[in-house]
């Protein structure tokens, strides 16, 4: 066989030489992104554990024994803390002692504006690349500037004043929004090293943003439990008072007080309850999204959270005001609905309303006319609720005559009128006095809670307020008929049966 024969066998041997060596550094590449995807993975878990800022230390260690691992030749490396309300960063920094041990030091650096001229021009640096928003940042350190910087080190346990037969380090810190991953090096970090760094520095920064995401959201659900304890326990107060205040009054036989105190404050409660519910579950999606590194979504979620947890707040507030008012009504309701007559109900509120005042008013005196419906028939209502109602509307009617009768001369004459009739399906009571009436800029406001036109200590603004309510829950409404100066007429309408 001639030599020229031979030429395509050596190709052939070239090309496969050639493809074994690709394939070889093929995998050695894989093998090596398999050893880096171990070590983020470590990082990762460990940092996910976190509860507390103090595991920070614990998160330096294994970073630095990954960066060893991966035959990155660190000197140190470790963990930054941005504390901008204070002005300072707080560094866990993992090293090796001179006995060849791992340990740790916490530093808490000043970076205020004032004190930058006593901080080192490592941090310097650190600080003006954070405030350019460059991805990290290096300083070399050689000659007497490494010399005294580890005079300074020195002040730490277990790091040496000088490290023999070293004459140059770089300083590296890489930037997550929270504050930094560091690694001190003997040489500069190839590409492939500064890939690593960037890696890590990538996943430590997700999650320790959901661990301070997630320690936001634990704080303000322990907020929301505690605020719901307190209406809670005032709620319990509040009925033990309700108790108390209604014998008293008993016994005083000046009629029944407040006995829907505790029904008002529900409203807010149950804002509290439905709202904490909420927030609980929102929490869970929160930390779900997270989970998944959607970072935004969660963001958006703990915003919902801060927006409930105000909303929380605003009705504890409401509850707190309620627990100051006074509701007045004449018993105790059963919630049971009975056939009542109607006209006989009317008649002994009516009397109940006037002996009340005159027992607080001795010189109170009116004229009262009635007409009662003979036709009005037997209704379905519960009657404790609905003798409350007009009851609150007649002391109204009493009150306005009473007052105008101050400041009229002797040619006034109060009178109040109640009269009830049979319409088609429903029944209607009439209660008119000749009082000052209503201005008409106010009209729309009477029958909001805590709304009055009486002196501090004469009225608690919830009388019309319980009235529409108890009238509105039988299916029925109440409106009201003014002239100022002249008259005022409330009508209310019950359906025959509810």
């Amino acid at each position: 066989m001639s030599k020229n024969q031979n030429i395509p066998a050596i190709e052939r041997i070239n090309f496969l030489e050639a493809e074994l060596k690709k394939l070889k550094e093929n995998i050695a590449h894989k093998n090596r992104e398999i050893e880096v995807e171990k070590a983020l993975e470590k990082v990762r878990t460990r940092a996910l554990d976190m509860r507390n800022s103090t595991e920070l230390s614990e998160t330096s260690i294994i970073l630095f024994r990954q960066l060893k691992e991966l035959n990155i030749d660190a000197v140190r490396s470790g963990v930054g803390i941005f504390d901008d309300e204070n002005n300072a960063i707080e560094l866990w920094i993992t090293s090796v002692s001179d006995n060849g041990s791992l340990f740790f030091v916490l530093d808490y650096i000043n970076v205020h504006e004032q004190n930058m001229q006593n901080v080192h021009p490592v941090f310097q640096n650190t600080i003006a690349a954070r405030k350019s928003n460059q991805p990290f940042v290096f300083t070399k350190l050689e000659g007497n500037d490494l010399v005294n910087y580890y005079k300074t080190m020195s002040s730490y346990a277990g790091i040496p004043k000088t490290r023999e037969n070293i004459f140059c380090e770089y300083y590296y810190s890489f930037f997550f929004s929270a504050g930094t991953i560091n690694v001190v090096m003997p040489s500069p970090l190839t590409e492939e090293e500064m890939d690593i760094m960037f890696r890590m520095t990538n996943v430590f920064g997700l999650i320790y943003t959901r661990f301070l995401d997630l320690k936001k959201s634990e704080e303000q659900a322990v907020l929301i439990s505690e605020e719901k304890n307190i209406l809670e326990s005032t709620l319990n107060n509040l009925k033990a008072m309700q108790a108390q205040l209604i014998q008293a009054e008993k016994m005083a036989s000046l009629g029944e007080l407040t006995a829907g105190i505790a029904h008002e404050i529900q409203n807010p409660l149950n804002f509290v309850n439905n709202f904490s519910e909420v927030n609980g579950e929102l929490i869970d999606e929160m930390q779900q999204e997270m989970d998944r590194g959607n970072l935004d979504d969660a963001k958006a979620i703990s915003g919902d959270i801060k927006k409930n947890e105000q909303k929380i707040s605003h009705h504890g507030k409401r509850a707190d005001a309620i627990v100051k008012g006074m509701l007045q009504h004449s018993q105790l309701s059963t919630g049971k609905q009975e056939l009542t007559d109607f006209n006989q109900l009317a008649e002994e509120y009516l009397r109940l309303s006037y002996h009340g005042f005159r027992a607080k008013d001795r010189g109170f005196n009116t004229t009262i006319e009635t007409d009662f419906d003979p036709n009005v028939e037997m209704i379905n209502v519960v009657p404790q609720d609905i003798g409350r109602a007009l009851l609150n509307v007649i002391n109204n009617a009493f009150y306005a005559v009473a007052e105008k009768k101050k400041t009229s001369g002797d040619d006034y004459e109060p009178l109040v009128t109640i009269s009830t009739k049979k319409l088609e399906g429903k029944v209607e009571i009439v209660v008119k006095d000749n009082g000052n009436g209503i201005p008409q800029k106010i009209l729309d406001k009477i029958f909001q809670p805590f709304f009055t036109t009486k002196p501090t200590g004469q009225g608690t603004g919830l009388g019309l307020s319980l009235s529409y309510d108890i009238v509105k829950a039988h299916g029925g409404e109440i409106k009201v008929n003014t002239l100022e100066g002249e008259f005022t007429e409330f009508v209310v309408q019950l359906p025959m049966s509810i």
